[in-house]
């Protein structure tokens, strides 16, 4: 993705079945759930550059020694800082002592049964270390601690606090992280106590009731209780004191969540290949946790994976596949593949399938499996167009001219590479501009002037400013006749609320474009009109709201749309033709079947919340407010 955005966290979850010293014998140290668990976020970095965090949680240790640990940074070096800070506690053990893990266990933090981390993406406010996963919620009752980490957000964390207010609770913030610790805490503290209630009587000691609490805390109900009103895309990890750990999806599968076990480990991540290697199984032995479902980890090694929430429509985010999670998933790679074929046929028809004057490339290095399938696509188109020149010569043609069309090929090159970041204290926004420019270096030699065109692929088009202010300047450079700019997503035309920072609608080059049309055709008053709709439906249920920014799209065409975007992209006195072209939502749908969630192509949102937000997004544009829809 050319335009930087930010966007899902990554999460990490393993419980270790087997004592510490099972680990040992097999694998050589005790601490193996600790180097796994820094093996699982380093595979998944991507999802996540503003901080990190772990925690870990003893078994049955005796009252009075620490069996929580947690370490969180805000660190640029947010991995090695995370873990040198962790190892830190070990550089005064002798050798023996690191292979003893009973000592270890007795004597040392981190080395515990429950293993969670979490990769942040801050979406919006600050970035602290008070903001970084997982978070704590803590008590002197042991099975009334909780932590919890996840990558979600809630498009009604306020109704939620407020909820929590008339429960008589006191929040610090209004976070949806710590909404969520707060809600499912207040459940827990409550089937806790209701447990108490139950065996008191009975003539357990207080200590002998912790202990069947532990064993009869109905975890499926607690996340039942606390769920019931959440609104979102979420995966949320948390681990009970006493030694209960869970994982919740919501109902229509929006963020993602895998998990594998065997008879040593339980694992959960929230990309499926960071499983394959740290454990080195086979893709097909990782399962995804169902929509509405839990994993739940009992303190005994029960697991199990149950029904939390009705089951909705499965709209599991397919920026997941286009972009977001890494293209090592065999499934994902095979998804991307297709979308860029899929996009052969219509960049053919543009350049006139002039394979001699035509050169394909990419950018940036995330779009390079997408190309792949372009490029397969359009070698499939050439093998056609070969078929159909042969057949059509009758016979006839000259051994020169045969070998011509044999040898026909799609000129594919690498164009465009992106150099390292140039920072400058420079006021003069003509100055910075012209530095901007030049983040992308190009490959001089190779392009006919004034008679090539260039293709290029790009996973997806935010905003634009980066195509506008350094891509396509820096190919310009080159001198071709026409660049195409190929998006292997469809067009972004409204606001997401369920994980990715796009809330704001006028960033978004599309919906530039559709104001820009509705000015030209003398339509900007249908602007106006829609706000009213919009204003009219604020304090109405979520359920209630419908989505009238559709009606402004439904005047132009997907072409119309495309056709003012390479308009608005194109450089003052840029030579070179621009012309940009995205891939359809049928498409979308085709290349990732199992990945159908589109809202912020289509502007259907899976949840009601969903339509609040465009509601309000829509109106903040008009009304020039700057911040975010929710």
């Amino acid at each position: 993705m050319s335009d930087a955005i930010k966007h899902e966290c990554g999460l990490a979850m393993i419980r270790l079945l087997k004592p510490l010293n099972y680990y040992k014998e097999k694998y050589g140290t005790p601490l193996y759930g600790l180097y796994k668990l820094q093996l699982l976020l380093q595979k998944q970095r991507n999802r996540g550059q503003d901080g990190a965090g772990i925690a870990t949680i003893k078994l049955d240790c005796p009252p009075g020694t620490r069996y929580i640990s947690r370490k969180r940074t805000n660190s640029p070096q947010y991995l090695k800082d995370l873990f040198d800070q962790v190892y830190t506690h070990f550089q005064d053990v002798s050798a023996d002592q690191l292979q003893d893990a009973d000592w270890l266990k007795a004597n040392k933090p981190y080395t515990g049964e429950l293993l969670m981390g979490h990769l942040r993406y801050g979406t919006h406010g600050l970035n602290t270390i008070e903001t970084c996963h997982p978070f704590l919620r803590l008590n002197n009752w042991i099975s009334r601690n909780l932590v919890v980490a996840g990558n979600f957000n809630l498009t009604n964390v306020d109704e939620l606090f407020d909820e929590l207010v008339e429960l008589g609770q006191y929040p610090k913030e209004r976070s949806d992280t710590v909404t969520v610790m707060e809600k499912i805490g207040h459940f827990l503290d409550d089937e806790v106590q209701r447990l108490f209630n139950w065996f008191n009587p009975e003539g357990y000691s207080h200590q002998e009731v912790n202990a069947l609490i532990a064993e009869h805390l109905d975890v499926k109900r607690v996340l039942q209780r606390a769920s019931r009103k959440f609104d979102g895309g979420y995966a949320m990890a948390g681990f009970i004191g006493h030694g209960d750990a869970f994982v919740l999806r919501d109902p229509n599968g929006i963020r993602p969540a895998f998990y594998y076990q065997d008879d040593e480990v339980v694992v959960m991540t929230s990309e499926r290949p960071a499983i394959q290697t740290a454990f080195d199984v086979k893709w097909d032995t990782i399962k995804e946790i169902e929509p509405g479902h839990a994993l739940i980890i009992k303190k005994n090694g029960q697991v199990e994976e149950v029904p939390c929430k009705d089951q909705q429509e499965r709209k599991a985010c397919s920026f997941e596949r286009i972009y977001f999670s890494r293209g090592t998933d065999r499934d994902i790679y095979l998804e991307r593949k297709k979308l860029g074929s899929l996009l052969a046929k219509r960049v053919l028809e543009e350049v006139n399938y002039d394979f001699d004057n035509t050169l394909f490339s990419f950018i940036p290095n995330t779009a390079e499996v997408a190309f792949y399938g372009l490029v397969e696509g359009v070698n499939d188109e050439l093998n056609r167009y070969k078929k159909e020149q042969i057949m059509s010569s009758n016979g006839s043609l000259t051994e020169e001219a045969l070998d011509r069309i044999i040898k026909m090929k799609p000129r594919v090159e690498k164009l465009a590479v992106k150099d390292a970041k140039m920072r400058t204290f420079i006021a003069d926004d003509t100055v910075r501009g012209g530095l901007v420019s030049h983040v992308y270096d190009v490959t001089y030699g190779i392009v006919k002037n004034e008679i090539d065109t260039l293709v290029l692929l790009d996973d997806s088009i935010v905003r634009g400013t980066t195509l506008r202010d350094s891509i396509i300047q820096s190919l310009s450079r080159l001198k071709p006749k026409k660049i195409i700019i190929v998006s292997s997503a469809p067009q972004i035309r409204y606001p997401d609320c369920y994980g990715i920072d796009m809330s704001k609608m006028k960033r978004f080059v599309a919906f530039k474009a559709l104001v820009s049309l509705l000015e030209k055709n003398n339509k900007e008053h249908m602007l106006e009109e829609v706000y009213e709709k919009c204003k009219a439906q604020q304090g109405k249920p979520d359920e209630e709201i419908i989505n009238y920014v559709k009606d402004l799209y439904a005047e132009f065409s997907y072409e119309e749309i495309s056709d003012e975007i390479s308009a608005i992209v194109t450089p003052p006195n840029t030579k070179p033709e621009i012309k940009v072209i995205y891939q359809t939502i049928e498409g979308l749908h085709e290349a990732c079947p199992n990945n159908n969630g589109d809202w912020y192509f289509s502007g259907d949102y899976p949840t009601p919340g969903g339509h609040r937000v465009i509601n309000t997004s829509f109106i903040n544009y008009m009304e020039k407010n700057d911040v975010r829809a929710y």
